[in-house]
């Protein structure tokens, strides 16, 4: 089973480059972003409670978001594997993660990193809040504030996987094809690695 967790700050790219990999590698898209917002659709009780969280350009609790994942495994067991976009964002995540994952006798083969400077991620994100309807990127300073809440509380869980041997940095500005490419050349050398 091909495990991928797609790493980088919000608008680096992780939702372009994840759209690709699903299609060329048969994977399940599991997008903590996208689990949340259809919670938020839908009017529930942890939708809620997540969009007021979300609207602040703060987190949400671990609990609740391997929940979430945990019930997304459950109902595709018999897929080629996952791909983890947006998660996990903490070092208790990824822990948390890797014991969910060995529940179902399985673990993540690697973790590509989108590396993007701060003033393109925010020049972006706030493009992004134009034309996608997401209020959380139309502010500049709830964008600021994503960026560094995911530098100051993400960038940990890198050192977690380069722990394992299991951390790619890629490049994420450029061509998206180009970008493409590259993430593929690495994920095929991460499954040689471990088979």
């Amino acid at each position: 089973m091909l495990n991928l967790v797609l790493f980088g700050p919000p608008g680096a790219g992780k939702g372009t480059q994840s759209e690709k990999l699903i299609q060329k590698y048969n994977l399940v898209h599991l997008s903590t972003g996208d689990l949340l917002r259809s919670q938020i659709a839908a009017g529930t009780e942890l939708g809620m409670r997540a969009k007021q969280l979300m609207d602040q350009g703060l987190l949400v609790p671990d609990e609740v978001v391997i929940g979430m994942i945990d019930y997304k495994l459950r109902e595709n067991q018999e897929a080629a594997g996952f791909i983890f976009d947006g998660f996990p964002r903490t070092v208790p995540q990824a822990q948390a993660l890797d014991q969910l994952l060995a529940q179902y006798n399985t673990q993540i083969t690697t973790m590509i990193a989108l590396v993007v400077d701060d003033a393109e991620l925010i020049r972006r994100l706030l493009k992004r809040g134009e034309t996608s309807g997401r209020p959380d990127d139309r502010d500049e300073t709830t964008a600021r504030r994503r960026v560094s809440v995911y530098n100051s509380e993400t960038a940990p869980v890198a050192d977690y996987y380069n722990q394992q041997q299991k951390y790619i940095a890629v490049d994420g500005i450029g061509e998206i094809g180009e970008i493409f490419e590259l993430i593929c050349q690495n994920i095929e050398t991460a499954v040689t690695k471990t088979a």
